[in-house]
């Protein structure tokens, strides 16, 4: 607009001049512009930038400017800085209080006789309030230099309200001060030389804080050998650069400022510096500076310390929770991994293999039409030496309301090695009693009514009973059904959790639970031990449990394997775990006087300590485990976006922290997987693959059942016998013997 001054440079956009025959236009200062006074380094901002003003008139018929005149003249930053002093020098230290290096460099000034200025980072020193107290009653003064130490560019106004406030609240709630101190973090604690560096020092002015800066910055938060941040602190120090020393004593490795901090010390003193503090350049005291809090201030500072050390006792049980569960995880698959290992390799004689007993296989069967047939049919195709007596299967239909019962008589009803009873629908342990009365052999097979047994699996249990210390052996119950996520998640569990837990608890003789999918049982331990009980609704812990306590042994054989069909929806799969996981409490509460009896040895030493241990406590916390870790990155992540009150809660740190937890959990069980898989036979380990999405999905929901099981077992409430809903009839059913 005819000027040649660069400062009043502007831009009108005069596209309807007819409209705009006068007007003003507002002349911004460069972006860069920036008046220091004065040589200290306590910064004092005088004026903000202002914009010039122009006014103008514009001829529309010649289409020029004919008059302007400029108002008001654009105006920088106007900064004064104070503090100067000859020979006297202040060393500053920022990022604390840490615990490794903030007592040793107190040791030091101690014993040296040397004040100095802390300026602490919320977040660390929120969990180091002894060492906040010990700088303050040694005489040194402290100051703010934000909560969770941000880069000073990046953040908005109201994030520095919030960094500052919360650092002075702990400042007040521990020590009972006003810190008036604050320095900018990331290297604003220089000489301010842009308008961009200083551009949020203002709103810290303007909230009562005096901006100390420095110009003697060895750049030690590099971590540069002692000899060289002596070497910068004395040369700056004595060419007159400034009058404050920028050192760190927490934020990282601080071992080379520990080291040279003694030496800087001497070579000071030497060229005859004073040491004093911040306030001393300011001509004020202590106390004005760190002024004392007012009654009323002190109510609020104890409820502020209140919050502080709920939060801080939050954090603390966090990491607990955190450190907790990874010793338990990671010693329990250590010692269950190894044992695992150990029976595996361990030499099994059989002297009883010509051991031939009368096997009866039972099967209750309810609402089974699908599967019923198959599953007879696999225990019929069951591999017995010639030798051996006639197989027998009863198969108990429990008052099945489908096809089930016809099923049977039209294809076994004419079959003399099969019988089949009737009865009303009362519920799993009563179709087994049934069976039992009427069974006449000394080896008693449990086979679930859609479960599918290998021709091998029956003669395999069947001849451990040669041995006459053993009272029941539990079969190796795979998934069937592997066509669909949830149950693809369902077989990785059968092979790396139940599966391998029994391998390891066999060596020591406290197997809690012989599966009613395929499980041998000897007719005399059962009926000793009083039959199938109804008082749980998991009847074949509660058996197994029995058994073992009479003095039987319990057993298991991986070569003894049956197919069992999966629940396919979520919905069926809760209510089925649900029922197994109410049935164990209710069975480990049945047999708890067990607990720490020597007499029963590993089953209440080991047994069902595990049980209550790492089935229910563990998994209690489990899901708080797998939550915080995704609220961690879910807040750190909104952090990103100026989520300015959960960014002072969560910083990089803590997402790091986690990051390394989770992987630490997420690799115990990958490395206790791969042993079950290297154990097992013919096994699939691509089922390994979606281990990450079990852990979001598939064990939260667990998590959800157990939580549910605790809350019937509060209220008393009953949990009835509940098989997996009938298979749709579109469903292929296979029926080869040993399906997978």
């Amino acid at each position: 607009l005819g000027s040649e001054d660069p400062s009043l440079w502007s831009v009108w956009d005069a596209t309807r001049p007819d409209d705009a025959a006068r007007g003003r236009l507002n002349v911004m200062p460069p972006g860069n512009d920036l008046v220091l006074e004065g040589d200290g380094d306590i910064w004092r901002i005088l004026a903000k930038p202002q914009d010039g003003r122009r006014e103008f008139r514009y001829d529309a018929t010649s289409e020029l400017i004919v008059q302007e005149n400029v108002t008001a003249f654009p105006l920088p930053y106007e900064v004064d800085q104070i503090g100067a002093a000859k020979k006297k020098i202040v060393l500053s230290f920022d990022d604390g209080p840490d615990p490794n290096y903030t007592p040793r460099i107190l040791d030091i000034l101690w014993k040296e006789k040397v004040p100095a200025v802390f300026f602490l980072t919320g977040e660390p020193a929120s969990r180091q309030p002894g060492l906040m107290k010990r700088i303050y009653d040694e005489g040194h003064e402290i100051g703010n230099h934000t909560w969770t130490h941000p880069r000073f560019s990046d953040i908005s106004r109201a994030d520095l309200a919030v960094q500052l406030n919360t650092t002075e609240r702990l400042l007040e709630s521990k020590l009972g001060i006003k810190s008036l101190l604050f320095r900018p973090p990331y290297g604003i604690d220089h000489q301010p030389e842009t308008a961009a560096e200083i551009a949020m020092l203002p709103e810290a002015q303007e909230r009562g804080y005096v901006l100390v800066g420095s110009r003697i910055d060895p750049h030690d938060w590099s971590k540069p050998p002692a000899d060289l941040i002596v070497k910068n602190v004395l040369a700056d120090a004595k060419a007159g650069k400034g009058n404050i020393v920028l050192l760190h004593d927490g934020g990282g490795d601080r071992s080379q400022t520990v080291q040279a901090l003694p030496r800087i010390i001497d070579g000071l003193r030497e060229a005859g510096f004073e040491f004093v503090s911040v306030s001393s350049l300011l001509g004020k005291s202590r106390a004005e500076v760190m002024p004392p809090l007012t009654r009323l201030e002190q109510w609020r500072a104890r409820a502020d310390a209140f919050i502080f050390n709920l939060y801080h006792g939050f954090r603390l049980t966090i990491a607990w929770v955190f450190l907790g569960g990874i010793v338990l995880v990671a010693g329990r698959a250590l010692i269950v991994g190894a044992l695992a290992l150990i029976e595996k390799f361990l030499p099994q004689p059989m002297p009883w293999a010509n051991f031939h007993p009368r096997v009866s296989v039972l099967i209750p069967a309810h609402n089974e039409e699908d599967a019923i047939v198959g599953t007879v049919q696999s225990a019929l195709h069951s591999q017995l030496p010639g030798t051996w007596p006639p197989l027998e299967v009863i198969v108990v239909n429990d008052g099945s309301t489908d096809s089930t019962g016809e099923r049977l008589y039209r294809n076994f009803g004419q079959n003399p090695s099969v019988r089949i009873l009737e009865q009303r629908n009362m519920g799993k342990p009563a179709a087994l009693n049934r069976a039992c009365e009427v069974a006449r052999g000394d080896v008693l097979i449990t086979i679930d009514a859609d479960t599918y047994v290998e021709p091998e699996a029956v003669a395999t249990l069947a001849q451990h009973f040669g041995d006459p210390t053993v009272g029941a052996v539990a079969g190796n119950v795979k998934v069937g059904n592997r066509d669909r996520w949830l149950t693809r998640w369902q077989a990785l569990e059968y092979v790396t959790s139940q599966n391998m837990e029994k391998r390891a608890f066999d060596l020591l003789n406290c197997i809690s639970v012989v599966p009613g999918a395929l499980g041998a049982w000897r007719a005399e331990a059962m009926q000793a031990a009083g039959g199938i009980s109804a008082d749980t609704v998991a009847e074949d812990t509660d058996l197994t449990i029995a058994i073992r306590r009479l003095g039987w042994r319990i057993l298991y054989d991986d070569q003894a394997v049956a197919h069992t069909q999966a629940p396919e929806t979520a919905r069926e799969l809760v209510r089925q775990r649900l029922r197994w996981t109410y049935g164990t409490m209710q069975a480990v509460w049945k047999h708890r006087d067990t607990l720490g009896r020597r007499r029963y040895g590993t089953l209440g030493w080991i047994a069902l300590p595990n049980i209550f241990l790492f089935q229910i406590l563990l998994p209690l916390f489990s899901p708080v485990i797998d939550l915080l870790f995704a609220a961690t990155l879910l807040l750190w992540g909104l952090a990103q976006f100026r989520a300015t009150q959960i960014q002072q809660l969560w910083t990089k740190d803590d997402v790091v922290r986690s990051l390394i937890f989770f992987a630490a959990f997420m690799l115990i069980d990958l490395l206790t997987c791969a042993v079950a898989f290297a154990l097992e036979k013919r096994e699939d380990w691509t089922l390994l693959a979606p281990l990450l999405p079990q852990r979001f999905y598939y064990r939260q929901m667990m998590y959800w059942v157990l939580f549910r099981s605790l809350m019937q077992a509060a209220k008393g409430h009953a949990v009835g016998w509940k098989g997996p809903e009938p298979r749709r009839p579109e469903t292929p059913v296979p029926t080869a013997v040993g399906h997978a």
